[in-house]
């Protein structure tokens, strides 16, 4: 088994056995990366690059949307439209190639990552 394949089980793994909280996490974690590697890649001039990772940001976000219970907590609805707006950013930076944009949406997702992470380890700390 090569290297590249033994990885991916090891991910896959990881995934499919990790709690709810910690899958949010992960999804946070790749989110900053995508964003963070598309904006290097717009600063450097690599346009498809940038793209490539702008599209897996949107296609994290979009299932952060599509899991979102709305109605769960009061907070739902803010939240639902905070991801709407980080579609239509992240959108709007691939077509107009704006790292900007991007570090925008970053500054906003950075935080929620971080809030996430420290509400997931809290709800492991009391289990």
């Amino acid at each position: 088994m090569s290297a590249a394949s033994l990885r991916a089980r090891y991910l896959g793994d990881a995934v499919t056995t990790a709690s709810p909280q910690q899958v949010l996490v992960m999804l946070y974690d790749r989110l900053a990366l995508d964003l963070e590697r598309a904006r290097l890649a717009l600063t450097e001039g690599r346009r498809a690059d940038a793209e490539l990772q702008l599209r897996h940001a949107q296609d994290i976000v979009f299932e952060l949307l599509g899991s979102l219970r709305v109605d769960a907590w009061e907070g739902g609805p803010r939240l639902a439209a905070l991801y709407n707006w980080l579609l239509a950013e992240i959108t709007q930076a691939s077509l107009k190639q704006d790292r900007n944009r991007v570090a925008s949406c970053l500054q906003v997702v950075e935080p929620l990552r971080d809030a996430w992470r420290q509400a997931a380890a809290s709800l492991a700390a009391t289990a």
